[in-house]
């Protein structure tokens, strides 16, 4: 990622068929179902519905399923590996994205089965392979998270 200017575009809508393409996330584990208004290089909004068969949904909690929260983190994340990877047009076969840091993590409110997350993450900074993002979740009006991180591309070996 360059820190030079970019020009100003219409936003991006993005499908599930491109998102497969930009993260090599997979079921059970992909938490973003399409994401919407991309802005190279500075920010993007991921869109993940929230369905009882998820998985984690079985322990966490039976007779009261939340959505927990490191899910919740990861989603978020997802959303700035598809910012990073479409900005970068990143080859998948020879780059991964990874995680470097979280900070300033908060929950807000639970997130539960039905809900539709929506995920707006901003670019903070940027350089050739790391990226400082600040990422939320929201249900609605209402906000369940919030957390700066970090993440870097690296080669795959």
């Amino acid at each position: 990622m360059s820190e030079a200017v970019v020009e100003a575009s219409a936003p991006v809508d993005i499908d599930i068929d491109e998102i497969l393409r930009l993260i090599p996330h997979r079921p059970p584990f992909l938490m973003i179902d399409r994401a919407e208004d991309f802005l190279s290089y500075k920010s993007l909004v991921g869109i993940k519905n929230v369905a009882m068969n998820e998985p984690f949904f079985a322990g966490h909690f039976p007779g009261y399923p939340v959505m927990p929260g490191v899910m919740i983190v990861e989603a978020i994340a997802q959303t700035g590996g598809v910012l990073m990877s479409k900005s970068m047009e990143l080859d998948l076969e020879s780059k991964s994205i990874f995680f470097m840091s979280l900070d300033k993590c908060r929950f807000r409110a639970p997130v539960r089965p039905g809900d539709i997350l929506r995920m707006p993450v901003d670019v903070i900074r940027a350089r050739p392979t790391v990226a400082q993002f600040k990422g939320r979740a929201m249900v609605g009006d209402n906000l369940a998270c919030e957390v700066e991180f970090m993440a870097m591309v690296v080669e795959r070996t």
